[in-house]
C-alpha cells in the first residue's frame, strides 16, 4: 500500500477473480504486461494500483472497476451469505 495512513489503502478482489476465472498470476501480468509479482503486489495491498492499471483489470475481468476496487473493504463472501440466509 503506498502511503503509511490507511485512509490510502486500496482493496481489491483480483485474487478471488483470478481464482473464479482460472487465471494465474503470471497470465494476468502477461495480458496487462506487467510484472507477475505486480500482481501479487496488488492482491496483498502492498501496491495501489495507477487508474489506468486499475481500469485495465477491471477491462479484463469484464467488470466495473468498482466491482474489482473499493476505499473500503469488501464484505466476506462468507459474511455475505450469512446476511442473506437470515434475511430470508
Amino acid at each position: 500500500m503506498t502511503g503509511d495512513r490507511s485512509g490510502d489503502a486500496v482493496y481489491n478482489r483480483i485474487a478471488l477473480l483470478r481464482a473464479e476465472q482460472g487465471v494465474t498470476r503470471r497470465e494476468l501480468a502477461d495480458a496487462l504486461g506487467v510484472h507477475y509479482q505486480t500482481i501479487g503486489y496488488l492482491e496483498r495491498g502492498e501496491y495501489n494500483p495507477s487508474l489506468h492499471l486499475a481500469l485495465r483489470i477491471a477491462e479484463f475481468f469484464r467488470l466495473p472497476v468498482e466491482v474489482v476496487f473499493s476505499t473500503s473493504p469488501f464484505p466476506r463472501i462468507s459474511d455475505a451469505a450469512r446476511s442473506s440466509s437470515e434475511a430470508g
